[in-house]
């Protein structure tokens, strides 16, 4: 049987996960810490993985190599350069890993993302004892049209890194043919990536053709990778230590269910209580003083980024299956338990209706109208309009006038926002709602613009550009 590879996508961090197989045993590249989607994928192409592998220590999430493994007896495989406070099997450039009489690892050095990152370049039999290349798992070093950022491990190691990465990537351009697949980890929302994927699958011989690094002389890719690096999430500072020490096993189990005036006391201590229903449904009522961060988008990622790490988190949804859904999202962060529960609807959060809270909701021809003295009935009128999304995005493009406040910096920066009622917009809507709910949580009068940032300027809003 020829080898295959499956992707196991974990689209909420932008990240994927493979097993490659040859109909009876399997190698797992870069598991994610919720384990039992790929025991479940292995058992169902009835192959025993016999093989993890990590391409690097992890920054963006809590790796479940080392239990997969455990739990399963396979070797797990990680540089010899990574110190970490478990068995494993160290492995360096050019060591060959045979895994069957049908497929073979062959392991390359490309630092960059990290000092001692890893590729390794999946082999089958090619006839006469030799072997060919069918892919290469690059983990955050050669991605879809970009690179792993290089900035992770400290801003003064970032020119550093970007070097390595420039020659890793080109290393993995020469010594492979054109026709061998690409199958990264990072790239895919992630910011563990540069820049995201332009791509949903490529090859060494597209990428020669389309990617920055294989386009451009050394100082002109580290010149632009790092000019283009905006922030990550602040939970990464945990990932890594988490990942070298060894993470504990999952527990997905059903957590404590809290009444509503259980839910009083968690937000009367300054908890983190979250509504995870769709924005729009958080705007037509809630439970005063929850945040809305919804399961239609990458929950985790900003929970994680704008909470004090420890914090308690208590969630709340329409149905059980969005709790679980939530507590695997959050297990991958590091966030491993909730502190409580509740399923249903605002109404049963709350001890009296006193307690349930509504926000405007608009787009951006609302907006372009109000601007312009022509405020819908009902409305207040837009005193300050606040821009959530990234510096970077800010700087590409933003409304005239508007007040700029990234999202990760408002909780820290409430009272950087102007007096007066607050028109709020990031790039689709997900971010304004998250912002807004904080915003009103303060005491602020706030509108929410449920609106994709593209949409305004044809509304007729001017426009203005940072050039610095």
């Amino acid at each position: 049987m020829a080898v295959e590879v499956t992707v196991i996508a974990t689209s909420s961090l932008g990240d994927r996960s493979y097993l490659a197989s040859d109909g009876r045993f399997g190698v797992v590249v870069d598991p994610q810490r919720d384990i039992d989607r790929v025991t479940e994928l292995a058992g169902r192409l009835g192959v025993r993985i016999t093989h993890v592998v990590e391409t690097h220590i992890h920054n963006d999430y809590v790796s479940g190599g080392l239990e997969l493994a455990r739990t399963t007896g396979a070797e797990y495989l990680i540089s010899a350069e990574d110190a970490v406070a478990f068995e494993r099997r160290a492995v360096a450039d050019g060591d060959e890993v045979g895994i069957s009489d049908a497929m073979r690892l062959r392991v390359l050095a490309t630092p960059g993302h990290t000092f001692h990152h890893l590729s390794y370049v999946l082999d089958e039999p090619a006839g006469d004892g030799d072997w060919a290349p069918v892919g290469v798992f690059t983990g955050g070093s050669l991605l879809f049209g970009t690179t792993g950022r290089t900035d992770l491990l400290g801003g003064e190691y970032a020119n550093e890194l970007a070097h390595h990465q420039y020659a890793s990537a080109r290393r993995l351009a020469d010594l492979l043919p054109d026709g061998t697949q690409i199958w990264p980890t990072h790239g895919f929302g992630s910011f563990c990536s540069a820049s995201q994927a332009d791509a949903p699958e490529s090859t060494i011989g597209r990428e020669r053709t389309a990617n920055p690094v294989l386009q451009l002389a050394a100082d002109e890719f580290v010149t632009e990778t790092l000019a283009g690096l905006d922030v990550y999430p602040a939970y990464y500072a945990h990932m890594g230590v988490a990942n070298t020490n060894g993470p504990a096993p999952v527990d997905l189990t059903p957590v404590a269910r809290a009444d509503a005036a259980e839910l009083r006391e968690r937000i009367a201590a300054g908890q983190w209580v979250v509504d995870l229903r769709h924005r729009r449904a958080y705007a037509s009522s809630h439970l005063a003083g929850t945040v809305s961060l919804g399961l239609d988008g990458p929950m985790s990622t900003w929970l994680g980024w704008l909470i004090e790490w420890g914090v308690p988190v208590t969630l709340l949804a329409e149905t059980p299956e969005q709790i679980a859904e939530a507590q695997r999202e959050l297990v991958r962060i590091g966030i491993d338990r909730p502190a409580a529960v509740a399923t249903g609807q605002p109404r049963d959060w709350a001890a009296d209706s006193g307690r349930l809270r509504e926000l405007f909701v608009v787009d951006f021809p609302t907006l372009a109208a109000a601007l312009d003295g022509k405020v819908a009935a009902g409305l207040p009128a837009p005193e300050v309009v606040l821009d959530v999304r990234l510096t970077n995005e800010w700087r590409a493009s933003h409304i005239e006038g508007a007040v700029h406040v990234p999202l990760p910096e408002l909780p820290s920066r409430l009272t950087d926002v102007p007096e007066g009622t607050v028109w709020v917009h990031c790039g689709s809507g997900y971010r304004a709602a998250a912002s807004v709910s904080l915003l009103a949580n303060a005491g602020r009068q706030v509108v929410l613009i449920d609106d994709m940032f593209a949409h305004a300027a044809p509304a007729g809003i001017r426009m203005a550009a940072d050039t610095r």
